[in-house]
């Protein structure tokens, strides 16, 4: 009886240890189930995921694509990936660095640093958008998120602030907060499915506006 308890305790320790194990196989994937991910600087990967944990991609880093369902995601200076995704957490894109689908977190801030650059769709539910000096080729797009499209940004696929749905419209309640700053450009439409307030520079260009009454301002921000 002792002998079978021990062997069980032993058994349950080493599933344990695995779900925090890395794994890598020869393809290049990087995965674990509990735990933080970290590439190496320079070096090349395919997938890199994990459940609980973050994940670090190091400068000059190539990746096809990070995923998380816990845990922020940093991509460095100058790094290279196909996608980025989590559900609850920040994603943060160095200088330089470019991902060349979309970017997506549910509940989390996204903040692109100058000079990086998105192909596709940069999305949340919950959670601010900053772009600074940032170009994203497709929408940007929340529900209750703050919206700052930074000086000297560039946005192709518009902008969209959806409606909270019913049973979260309490949590959601608060005005998003959108600023297109000095010499930004939104080329597609401005679509607010609610109440927003808008702040638009003097010397920002943007497409039409729905749902919202744009509010000029002058100098580097409202």
């Amino acid at each position: 009886m002792r002998s079978s308890t021990r062997f069980a305790t032993l058994l349950l320790c080493i599933v344990l240890l695995a779900g925090c194990m890395i794994t890598s196989d020869k393809d290049g994937n990087l995965s674990r189930v509990n735990g933080s991910i970290s590439a190496d600087a320079g070096k090349t990967y395919r997938a890199l995921a994990t459940v609980n944990g973050s994940i670090s991609i190091g400068e000059n880093a190539v990746a096809e694509s990070a995923e998380t369902v816990n845990g922020r995601i940093v991509l460095g200076a100058n790094g290279r990936v196909g996608s980025l995704e989590t559900v609850n957490g920040d994603i943060h894109i160095h200088s330089g660095a470019q991902v060349a689908q979309a970017v997506t977190s549910v509940n989390g801030d996204l903040e692109l640093a100058s000079a990086s650059h998105v192909g596709e769709k940069l999305s949340n539910v919950n959670g601010k958008i900053n772009l600074n000096h940032a170009i994203v080729d497709g929408m940007v797009e929340t529900t209750s998120g703050d919206i700052t499209i930074g000086q000297g940004s560039v946005v192709h696929g518009g902008l969209h602030v959806g409606k909270p749905g019913i049973t979260n419209f309490n949590i959601h309640s608060r005005k998003p907060h959108i600023v297109i700053g000095p010499n930004a450009v939104v080329d597609g439409a401005l679509v607010f499915d609610r109440e927003v307030d808008l702040l638009v520079s003097s010397s920002a260009k943007i497409g039409t506006v729905t749902g919202a009454t744009a509010k000029p301002f002058d100098g580097s921000a409202p």
